[in-house]
Parts: C-alpha cells; structure tokens; sequence
C-alpha cells in the first residue's frame, strides 16, 4: 500500500499559500529544489524505491467526504478553492531525480506557484519514510512505534501539564514515517488538554483536531525575487489580508531577517494580525523585539501572540514559555522532537525551498532566496545573497 493515501496528505499552509497564488498570482511559476543538510549518502535502490512512491501520488484527488469536511472545518479558504482542487493531480513525471557522484540526493519540481508548493512537504516525507524503512531498517509496525514513541510522548506531556503549554504538530515533514505521526497526533489528543491540533491536514480529519497553520518563507521568497526583498514583507501582508480578511493572522518573520521584518511591520499590521511566528535566531532576543514593536504603537504585547516553531524539544519550549509570562502570549509548533525522536535513529535535516520563480512564462526566471536569521543559514547563490544583504544592510 502507498505510503500517502489522501491529497489532504498535507500541511494546511499548503492549501493556503495555494488559494493564495490563485488569487494574486495566478501565472507565476516556480521550482523547489531539495537539499539534505546531512549530506547523507543514498543508493540507486533508495531512488527506485522512492520513484515508485512518488509515482502513486497521481492517484490521489479530493474525496467527496474530504471536500465536505475541508468546505465545513476550513472556511477561510473558500469554497471555489475546494471545487478547483477536486481537478487537481500530483503529475510525477514533473519531479526531477538522480544522485550526483558523491551519491548525494537532487531532487527539482517546476509548475504553476499554485501547484507547485504541494510538492514539497510529501517529497520531504517520502524522502524521510523510505529512508527508514528500506536503508535504516526501522520501525513498520503500529505496536512497535508506539513502544518507542509513547513513553517519551507521556514526559513531554507532563512537560507541558506543567508549565501550561498549549502546542501543536509540525512534523510531516521529517517525521520518522507516517505512521509514528499518526500515532503521536491520537496520543496527543486523547492524553493532552494543551495539545491544540496539527499541521497534517488528513491527520486532523481523520481524528477531528484542529487543522494548523499560516503561510510560509516562500511567499516572501516569491515576493522578493519578482520584486525587492526590502518590501516583500510588506506586500505579502497586505496581499494576504486581502484574500483572507483577518483570517490566518500569524505572519512568519525571519525570512529576510526579523530587523527587515519590523521595518515593513506598519501599525496598520501590527493591529491586523494576531501574531507572529517565530522560525529561526534566537527566541529571547527575537520576542524582546517584537514586544518592544508593539508597545511601540501602544498596542498591549499581552492581546498578540508568538508561535514559536524553531527546532523545539519541549525543555526548551518551557523555558520559553515561563521567560515570556505576562510579557506575550505564546504557543508552539513542534515537529521532529515529536515525529522523530526514537532511540538510535539520526533526524532528518532535510529541506526543499523555492529556488526559482517567474510572474509569467514569458518572463525571465529569478532566483529566489532567503536570509536566515541563523548564521551560516542562508538560502541562494552568493552573488544574490550578497546583493540582498547590501540592498538590506545587513552586516554579518
């Protein structure tokens, strides 16, 4: 049997950033390119395998039980969204494959923006499923995960009971399988108060919790490159606001770094959104930051929110939560430390990101890229990274 079995197979911003290139951008394309930081070393059979996993998605569509569902416990992406993507299929044949001489792993999809980003979170899990099960030789069985799982899911649990941490799931894309996530996501709901939902949208249907999730860095990647990357914060939050009225109102903000973020960050904004999620660099210093902006505009810190969501284990999520109390609400997005944490198995550090777009296909590619408020974590080539950093004035 494949190893995804529904379109829903997803993280929700998927379908969101979707509707969203519909909507603004409905001729632009772009292509993901993927990019394993551990530079792990794969084999012909890994790719056969993996192709052939690949191959099934184009058997996927809507469902008419999950269009009802997604039309009902998803609202904000409208109606006509739902109908156009009971159209929709995965075409495999887009997906562009093969292991250099160092048997490092390459993978490229191009399409239209709106259908190119669904590509990227199933890659990524097949990627980290075939691995496990075919070159690591792990756990297959539903008993066996969860012997490995569940004891260490019950310490973050008290963890969380403890110090009152509402969180959800962010780990599709680099979990373990997709067994284990589903394991952890109906744990978690019948064993945590402050579990709040998942970014997997099939997983929150199928065990009726809240589906979770906003936008992500390539929206403002896609921005910048047709652009400037000294407004694409600021275009893709007015943009935003447009197509969802208020709805889905935590901004992501280390895109180009979170210093560029608030120079775009309006008064305006800042009243708009409901928060702002915070995805790399350090979190004391970025939520220091982000207070200080809204009490710059009189706007009390304590009426916003933070999701943090940058490598968390739940000790560090606590510490974070107990800085900011009656400084700012918070909540977290935790992925890997839920979805692929089991003894004797290396995480994954895999990423696929939006390496290039265009507005139309008559128009000139741009590479896009990404200033990480990591040292060391840009994303791009140096002639583009230097130039962004120049236009930005940004020194590191």
């Amino acid at each position: 049997m494949p190893f995804i079995n529904s379109i829903l197979h997803n993280d929700l911003y998927k379908f969101s950033m979707s509707n969203y290139y519909i909507q603004n951008f409905p001729e632009a394309s772009g292509t993901f390119t993927f990019h394993d930081r551990n530079n792990t070393e794969y084999d012909e059979m890994f790719v056969r395998i993996l192709k052939d996993e690949l191959s099934h998605l184009s058997k996927l569509f809507l469902q008419k039980n999950e269009f009802d569902w997604a039309v009902k416990n998803i609202p904000y992406i409208p109606q006509f969204y739902w109908e156009w993507l009971r159209s929709f299929r995965y075409e495999p044949n887009k997906i562009n494959m093969w292991l250099d001489e160092s048997k490092h792993l390459h993978i490229e999809v191009t399409d239209k923006m709106y259908k190119v980003t669904f590509y990227e979170i199933p890659v990524l899990s097949l990627v980290s499923e075939v691995y496990h099960k075919y070159m690591n030789h792990g756990f297959q069985l539903r008993g066996e995960i969860e012997d490995a799982v569940i004891p260490r899911l019950d310490e973050k649990i008290k963890i969380a009971a403890d110090h009152n941490l509402y969180f959800a799931d962010f780990g599709m894309r680099r979990a373990y399988n997709d067994l284990t996530e589903e394991v952890v996501v109906k744990y978690l709901k019948d064993n945590c108060p402050t579990f709040v939902g998942t970014s997997t949208v099939s997983l929150a249907m199928k065990y009726g919790v809240k589906p979770i999730g906003t936008m992500a860095h390539e929206c403002f990647m896609f921005q910048a490159a047709i652009h400037s990357p000294k407004d694409a914060n600021y275009m893709v939050m007015e943009n935003w606001v447009k197509v969802y009225d208020g709805n889905l109102g935590t901004v992501l903000t280390d895109t180009y770094t979170v210093d560029t973020f608030l120079r775009n960050f309006s008064m305006k904004l800042a009243k708009l959104y409901d928060g702002v999620r915070h995805d790399s660099g350090d979190p004391f210093t970025f939520g220091n930051k982000i207070i200080w902006k809204y009490k710059s505009y009189g706007i009390d810190p304590m009426s916003k929110t933070i999701v943090f969501s940058d490598s968390l284990d739940f000790e560090k999520a606590a510490e974070i939560k107990e800085y900011f109390a009656g400084k700012i609400k918070t909540t977290f997005g935790i992925g890997t430390n839920l979805t692929n944490d089991i003894d004797g198995t290396e995480r994954s550090n895999i990423v696929m990101k939006l390496t290039e777009c265009k507005m139309n296909d008559n128009a000139t590619p741009m590479e896009c890229i990404k200033l990480s408020d990591d040292k060391g974590k840009h994303l791009g080539s140096d002639v583009e990274v230097a130039t962004a950093k120049y236009v930005l004035g940004i020194k590191d």
